[in-house]
């Protein structure tokens, strides 16, 4: 009889199995870690007790049944979705599964074309080979991209021949073109469904837009590659046309107050009014007494009925240069739900007492009726204020504005008191000329008449917040949370390239952010500065939750003061009604059961308004630029990435991409961490924040894309026309 044979080399110890695992440059498969330390027969047994002794520890994770990788690694090969992008413009993923603790690793995408058809872009899911590249860091390639097709697509007809035509999609990531066959009509498309197509691939025709040189269609586009809800039900639009003076039992009256709306001079809808008089209170000297009114939507809109299904559906209204998609039919918000002047209209207005910090020192809610006595704008306030008012302004400009203006500096002392985070960063305004032609893009002028309003908005809107918490109410919060510790890492390693410091190991504030915005103030960099901190910030959002907001530095807010335009600030109003016992339009108890995800929706939708408006601007500033092909601009560098940069134009503020072969006959290597582009042969260096001159070379219209080369007098930019298509 043989005796068996006993085992030579000691079995691993939990410490060098977990030090094996951890330098693998991957998850180990078990068969693996046996080899490695050459364990046979029944030894096996006690390799996978060993394992799982250390899997319950939690010293390492298993990302699949038989393999091995240290806490919070993620397998070679992996599903991952695409969230964003980074500072520098590189695509942003994160697992589709994690079992780790804590946050998932960051994944760098690479930006490439995959065998399924368009590139990749935020929302879509990849099969991805990963490669950590850092700590918590993964490097993506992709491999397949999983997402599906989108059914339809928005394109424009261009006819070849007598065959048909092909359609070239509005979406940039849609690279290539469609087959459109004979004798089809003319807009959107659905693909054809069948077997393998050769050539560009075919669809019917399903829907006719318009034509592509109409200055309208731009936000058509927009419309539908968002798929914006344009149409109401006739329930809702019968509703609507229904509407009819509120019943004024049980409101204050409020119509002897000279309220005023203060608005844009293409609005059209006038939801909220302001007012202001010194406060008579000895106790109180140098304070305010404040109202600000709202247009009392939830009079009109009942939890569940037909008008309130579509609200919803829709979330907000959408604001294109040359239309609005309105929450609510436009006979309702332009109507009885508007603030009209010299009109009596419901409203649920709050009284608020400020001392001279603007400190509230009490306030009250109420549902009334009032009397708009004027409709103001900006720009007609402003002048009244610099002295220079309107002749029909005169008798206002002593009696209510010069009072609405002190309220304002009590509330801009509070403002500054908070240390907001005070972000510089005009917005661009398409102007159209006749007959909705395209006219110029400009930024938008911001004067204080603008903040004077935002002011007051915002100290009613946390009035109704404190208030619905008083009464016990649900309340839809407005939050802004702090941002992430990636993104500080990212805006700390950019701003220590500029030779500006974000300490580490302290509780951030705004006024942290604040104080490197007032650095930066002056400089060639004060712009992309701003945008950079702004990219930093967390994604507002609408919640039950209650965790503040960070950006304006309050504990207690939500969005009170647009309900004509905004589905949660109808959530605020019912909950007001209902904790103040207010009469009829309060919350049903069954859209309470149902309010978590009723935020989730409504923020879902204001980012959905907000891409496409978004969209819409850059597809005009396009149009704009169009006719300008061959020219120069100056401009600044927003993104670096490794395929080029991405380029801002001082004047329209239109982006577009000044690829690597556009930059001259160097190669340039990508410094991530720098944020540069560094040529090899030259030591030329791009860095984000750099001041440039390009010259227009290619703008589409169509896709709303621009491109550029440089144009500074030391380049050669040989076969750029090529690199740009």
């Amino acid at each position: 009889m043989t005796r068996p044979v006993r085992r030579q080399i000691p079995l691993p110890t939990k410490e060098q199995l977990r030090e094996f695992i951890r330098e693998s440059s991957g998850p180990v498969h078990k068969r693996e870690i046996a080899r490695a330390f050459n364990i046979r027969g029944d030894d096996r047994a006690l390799l996978r007790q060993m394992l799982k002794d250390l899997e319950s520890d939690g010293i390492v994770d298993r990302p699949h049944k038989r393999t091995f990788a240290p806490p919070g690694a993620l397998p070679s090969v992996a599903v991952v979705e695409v969230t964003g992008t980074d500072l520098d413009g590189e695509l942003l993923a994160r697992p589709m599964v994690w079992r780790g603790t804590g946050h998932p690793p960051k994944i760098i995408l690479a930006q490439e074309r995959t065998r399924s058809g368009p590139a990749i872009g935020v929302g879509d899911r990849v099969l991805a080979r990963l490669r950590e590249v850092g700590n918590h860091i993964y490097e993506g390639r992709p491999i397949k991209r999983l997402a599906a097709a989108p059914a339809q697509i928005l394109g424009v007809y261009e006819p070849v021949g007598e065959a048909g035509g092909r359609l070239r999609p509005t979406n940039r990531r849609e690279k290539g073109e469609y087959r459109v066959g004979q004798g089809e009509s003319l807009g959107a498309a659905e693909r054809v469904p069948g077997g393998r197509h050769y050539g560009p691939r075919p669809v019917r025709v399903i829907e006719r837009l318009g034509n592509m040189t109409n200055p309208r269609a731009i936000s058509l586009i927009a419309i539908h590659s968002h798929d914006i809800p344009v149409e109401f039900p006739p329930e809702a639009l019968a509703q609507a046309a229904a509407a009819g003076p509120a019943s004024d039992t049980g409101r204050e009256d409020l119509r002897p107050l000279p309220l005023v709306t203060i608005d844009g001079e293409d609005a059209r809808d006038f939801d909220d009014a302001v007012w202001a008089e010194p406060d008579t209170d000895p106790a109180n000297p140098g304070g305010w007494h404040v109202i600000v009114a709202i247009a009392d939507v939830a009079w009109y809109v009942r939890p569940g009925d037909a008008l309130d299904r579509a609200a919803f559906e829709r979330g907000n209204s959408v604001y294109f240069p040359d239309r609005v998609v309105p929450m609510l039919p436009e006979v309702l918000s332009n109507g009885w739900g508007s603030l009209k002047p010299e009109e009596d209209r419901p409203c649920l207005a709050v009284h608020m007492w400020l001392d001279v910090q603007g400190n509230r020192q009490r306030h009250r809610f109420t549902r009334a009726v009032m009397r708009s006595a004027a409709r103001l704008t900006y720009t007609r306030v402003q002048a009244a204020r610099a002295g220079v008012p309107a002749e029909a302004m005169t008798f206002l400009a002593p009696t209510v504005i010069a009072p609405l203006y002190g309220a304002y500096k009590a509330l801009q002392a509070w403002r500054e008191r908070r240390g907001t985070l005070e972000l510089d960063l005009p917005e661009r305004r398409v102007v159209l000329g006749d007959a909705g032609k395209l006219g110029r893009v400009e930024p938008r002028p911001r004067y204080d008449s603008h903040r004077l309003i935002e002011e007051f908005m915002i100290a009613a809107n946390v009035a109704a917040a404190e208030q619905i918490e008083t009464v016990g109410q649900p309340c839809m919060y407005r939050l802004h949370d702090q941002p992430s510790p990636d993104k500080l890492d990212a805006l700390r390693d950019f701003l220590a390239t500029i030779g500006l410091k974000l300490s580490r190991g302290q509780v951030l504030k705004p006024q942290h952010f604040n104080q490197i915005l007032a650095k930066a103030a002056g400089t060639p960099q004060a712009h992309i500065v701003n945008e950079i901190v702004l990219r930093s910030q967390a994604q507002a959002e609408y919640n039950p939750a209650h965790i503040g907001h960070f950006g304006l530095c309050l504990s207690h807010y939500a969005h009170f003061t647009s309900p004509i335009r905004r589905y949660a600030d109808l959530l605020v109003h019912r909950a007001l009604i209902a904790g103040l016992r207010l009469g009829e339009g309060a919350h049903s108890p069954d859209s309470l059961s149902q309010f978590a995800d009723m935020g989730g929706h409504i923020s879902a939708t204001e980012r959905r308004a907000a891409a496409a408006e978004r969209e819409a601007v850059n597809r005009y500033a396009t149009a704009f630029l169009a006719a300008h092909v061959g020219a120069t601009f100056s401009g600044r560098v927003n993104g670096v990435t490794r395929f080029g940069l991405f380029v801002t134009l001082d004047e329209t503020g239109a982006d577009g991409i000044l690829p690597m072969g556009a930059l001259g006959d160097d190669y340039f290597v990508h410094d991530e961490a720098r944020h540069c582009l560094t040529g090899r042969r030259t030591g030329r260096t791009f860095r984000l924040g750099d001041a440039l001159m390009v010259r227009l070379e290619e703008a589409d219209p169509i896709t709303g894309s621009l491109g550029f080369v440089l144009d500074d007098g030391t380049t050669q930019n040989r076969g750029t026309r090529r690199a740009l298509r």
